[in-house]
């Protein structure tokens, strides 16, 4: 692990686009927008602007309205005041008009722009996950990780779908207000100001408290949901061990919390609104008491309309005001959806900076045949024949047969830093060789295997396939031509024959039957309701443990290729099963090479060499029989004089 990968810090992206502040997120969820939907997103922002800046005209026409009667009431010619207000209520009604019209186009894209941003997103953050590598999955909690699909989303979704379009229709409004009321005037103005700004300093003192607890809520249901997900997942050991109240417990001690959590965000951020709707009642009494005291003394009005202060500039100045200071109240509603989506945006930012897997490769695997010439040619159809291409610098290439040869030269590899796994690890496996792991637990034997898939990469040493640095293969052609079969079987919600076809998908129902019958599983599948067409869902959980890595070692046999990777594969098999299994698993072998990892050494006995593990390091190597002459180790874990583990 690097430096760089130790101090990554949530919200840093270490690819430098990563988010390190609330603004950042805010930018680059505003850039996911125009992003995907860079003509729709500017027409929203338009119709945003043109409607909050029409929503502030009526007080104008309330204005002129208001004008006309007061000039009209002492002659009582209401004939001639209504000539001159029929224009005024037109243009209002034009107005209206437009911006009920603006607010629906707003509406219809922004849904369809929300709802677009999230499907891409999802789209672009599953993308970026099938490029992980293991070690990511390895050290986090899957039901974290599906939080980011889940909870994460959903924030985002009332960011860009609510919270973001309101805030800027009540900034525009807000600034579109301002400018009216100045322009009637600007001691009312200033009056209004000293509120506002009192206003805006509890939103931000108040905010801020809820912003942190919403950043912790949101944690704590990733943590909460992550919980959930290992306990569903491992119910059986639970109820085994009747660990059931300690589950309880513990569960209890996580939602406790997230309730503790969202308890506090949910309090400061619902004292919010009452307190700033009781200050616009008040900023309307002061207005309304600072206009009679004005109007009474007969007090200067300067206006940037040059406007003398009467009652057709009160009442609308009134209600600019009640309008004013409830944009306020409006802004702090959003606070929370605010918060809650810049934190949701965090981790999935967080998420999307997480570093790729690193391949370096340039070799690649290619099928071939031999040419007029005798020569290996590449062909673009399949064939039975497989190569390595590799390209040279100076323009030439080169092609290797795929064999199988596999060599570790002085391999050293750690997970962490500091804590070496594997030291000094020298092997070969030639072409149709077997070569066995044998070891207690924690020996190394799986972590040679997954250095052999790259899942993780060597720190010391070399590994060569074919005799090509395995760092020199593209990891999609080197994970192609070798086949693994797993202790932990996984299958995928499908028919039994999507299952086994999983292995090479352009297999054909014949391939996938022949490889069902290697591994001995073609009897069992046949008496399934519906045989190979058997729906599996659950991780095929109405077949057996066993039936199930019978499945998984069919899924290796029709991928067909030349070195395969045996973990434990019938550990999870009878012994009378494995019998039969045992077979096919022999047919499977036959003619490639194959790392075998078994803790029943009886199935190990027909290996060409057995290597013996202890603390990563290798203590002995050779035929069973050599090891049994040799009384050492190996002797005693077969012969039962102490146990494996």
């Amino acid at each position: 692990m690097s430096k760089e990968t130790e101090e990554r810090r949530p919200g840093r992206d270490t690819r430098g686009k990563g988010p390190a502040h609330p603004m950042a997120v805010l930018k680059r969820t505003i850039g996911l927008t125009f992003e995907f939907y860079p003509v729709m997103t500017t027409v929203i922002i338009v119709c945003i602007v043109a409607a909050a800046i029409l929503t502030s005209l009526p007080a104008i026409f309330m204005q002129q309205a208001l004008a006309v009667v007061a000039r009209y009431w002492q002659s009582g010619n209401w004939s001639t005041a209504l000539t001159e207000i029929a224009p005024i209520v037109q243009g209002l009604v034009v107005v209206c008009v437009i911006a009920v019209a603006a607010n629906v186009v707003q509406g219809q894209l922004t849904a369809v722009v929300t709802q677009g941003t999230l499907m891409k997103t999802r789209n672009k953050m599953f993308g970026h996950m099938e490029d992980l590598p293991i070690r990511y999955f390895d050290t986090n909690k899957h039901g974290d990780i599906m939080s980011y699909y889940t909870n994460d989303v959903d924030s985002l979704r009332q960011l860009i779908g609510q919270a973001l379009p309101n805030l800027l229709a009540m900034a525009i409004q807000m600034a579109s207000t301002f400018v009216v009321m100045l322009w009637y005037s600007v001691p009312l103005s200033a009056v209004v100001m000293l509120i506002v700004f009192f206003m805006a300093w509890l939103v931000r003192v108040i905010g801020g408290k809820s912003a942190r607890y919403f950043l912790a809520q949101q944690v704590a249901l990733a943590h909460t949901e992550g919980f959930a997900e290992e306990s569903m997942s491992g119910q059986k050991v639970v109820k085994v061990f009747t660990h059931e109240r300690q589950m309880q417990e513990e569960f209890d001690r996580v939602n406790e919390e997230l309730f503790e959590a969202s308890r506090n965000a949910n309090t400061y951020g619902n004292i919010l609104g009452p307190i700033l709707m009781n200050l616009g009642n008040l900023a309307y009494v002061v207005i309304a008491l600072c206009c009679g005291i004005f109007m009474l003394y007969s007090v200067p009005n300067p206006s940037l309309g040059g406007l003398a202060l009467t009652i057709d500039i009160v009442v609308p100045f009134l209600s600019l005001t009640k309008r004013f200071a409830g944009s306020i109240g409006q802004v702090s509603q959003q606070i929370n959806f605010v918060v809650m989506g810049l934190a949701g945006a965090e981790r999935i930012f967080t998420l999307l900076g997480e570093d790729v897997e690193h391949d370096e490769g340039y070799v690649t695997l290619v099928n071939v045949r031999k040419g007029a010439d005798g020569n290996i040619e590449e062909c673009p159809e399949r064939t039975e024949s497989w190569a390595w291409k590799h390209p040279h610098h100076d323009g030439t290439v080169t092609y290797t047969p795929l064999a199988g040869d596999v060599r570790l030269v002085d391999v050293d590899f750690s997970y962490n830093p500091g804590h070496t796994i594997l030291h000094d690890i020298s092997l070969f496996a030639k072409p149709g060789q077997k070569v066995a792991f044998v070891g207690a637990t924690g020996a190394g034997k799986t972590t040679i295997t997954n250095l052999l898939n790259r899942f993780y990469d060597i720190e010391d040493g070399k590994i060569r396939y074919d005799g090509i640095n395995i760092e020199k293969i593209r990891k999609p052609d080197l994970r192609r031509s070798l086949g693994i079969v797993l202790q932990d079987t996984n299958l995928f919600t499908g028919t039994v024959m999507d299952n086994i076809r999983y292995g090479r998908l352009d297999a054909t129902d014949e391939e996938c039957i022949g490889a069902a019958k290697l591994a001995g599983a073609d009897s069992f599948i046949r008496r399934l309701p519906d045989g190979y067409q058997t729906m599996l869902t659950d991780n095929a959980a109405q077949l057996s443990q066993g039936q199930r890595q019978l499945i998984s070692i069919a899924r290796a046999a029709v991928a067909d290729p030349p070195v395969m990777i045996l973990d434990e594969a019938t550990s999870s098999i009878d012994t009378r099963t494995e019998q039969i299994v045992q077979k096919g698993m022999d047919a499977l072998m036959y003619g490639r090479t194959t790392f075998v990892i078994a803790h029943r050494l009886s199935t190990v006995r027909n290996a060409n060499v057995i290597i013996v593990l202890d603390h990563g390091r290798i203590i002995e190597r050779g035929t069973h029989d050599e090891l049994i002459a040799q009384r050492g180790t190996y002797y005693q874990l077969y012969t039962g004089a102490f146990e494996l583990e």
